[in-house]
């Protein structure tokens, strides 16, 4: 029920129509006596930097979730970005600090790290290596350099992608051994394929899954199917896996505690959502 008292969580991105984070967070407000409401707020990319100022004008703002095309652009507007957001280069995440500064994170890493965690995976001090350095394979790898990965191989067939984000990891984390341009995932304890490949069945595998060892841990990003032909080869080969929509529910927690908002598990939420 939303009344007059109800906190605001803008959901900002365009178009609005895949949304999936009010039907899980509204559930889960609903269930523990929340007084927040998540609410979808189609803003177009010109209208952005003005929409969002205004929209923390209102005085029962709490927060901000920002999805596509806005995570990139909302970086430069903030008074405050926490360091996995610089490394990413991106934020999804905003709230008000307690001088009225807009304080921005990003948690599509944090989600991915924290379903490692949470299978009893070691990452710090680990080897990790990563297919994709966009927006999402960003986000991954500087939560795994936050969560102390020794070394980190990046490969993107954009190498000026690739070799942005290499140098804003060995900016921010100068002990952190950062290799770019292999796609040989022989030896790396931490395998992800945050590529688009995968969408479609006929996609090419992101890599030789012949050279991943079986004990090592396999992430991938997809959403559009649980078990892609990535982890349909990894699986055969032994290893275990991370499928992409764990890293929604897994980072949902981490949000919650950015808002001050009593957290939860990713299994409560999937319990409850209504995706």
């Amino acid at each position: 029920m939303i009344s007059g008292t109800t906190k605001l969580i803008a959901h900002l991105g365009y178009p609005t129509h895949s949304f999936k984070a009010p039907l899980i967070y509204n559930p889960y407000f609903e269930k523990h006596d929340i007084d927040a409401v998540v609410v979808p707020m189609g803003c177009k990319a010109e209208d952005y930097p003005a929409f969002l100022k205004l929209v923390f004008r209102l005085s029962n703002i709490h927060g901000a979730l920002v999805t596509m095309p806005h995570k990139i652009t909302t970086v430069g507007l903030l008074g405050e970005v926490s360091k996995s957001a610089r490394v990413a280069g991106a934020c999804n995440a905003v709230r008000l600090g307690a001088d009225g500064t807009l304080i921005g994170d990003m948690f599509d890493g944090e989600g991915f790290v924290r379903g490692v965690l949470r299978r009893g995976r070691e990452v710090r001090g680990s080897r990790a290596m990563m297919i994709g350095a966009g927006g999402v394979g960003s986000a991954i790898a500087a939560s795994l350099a936050q969560a102390g990965i020794a070394e980190l191989s990046l490969y993107d067939a954009h190498a000026p992608m690739m070799d942005g984000l290499a140098e804003r990891l060995r900016l921010n984390y100068p002990d952190l051994h950062v290799v770019t341009g292999s796609v040989d995932p022989a030896g790396y304890h931490i395998v992800v394929n945050a590529t688009p490949l995968g969408m479609n069945d006929s996609d090419p595998l992101p890599l030789d899954v012949s050279r991943i060892a079986p004990s090592a841990f396999v992430g991938e990003v997809v959403l559009k199917q649980e078990i892609t032909p990535f982890l349909a080869a990894v699986r055969a080969r032994g290893c275990e896996f991370q499928v992409g929509i764990d890293m929604l529910f897994e980072q949902i927690p981490a949000y919650l505690e950015f808002f001050g908002f009593p957290t939860t598990t990713a299994e409560e939420l999937r319990a409850i959502a209504r995706v």
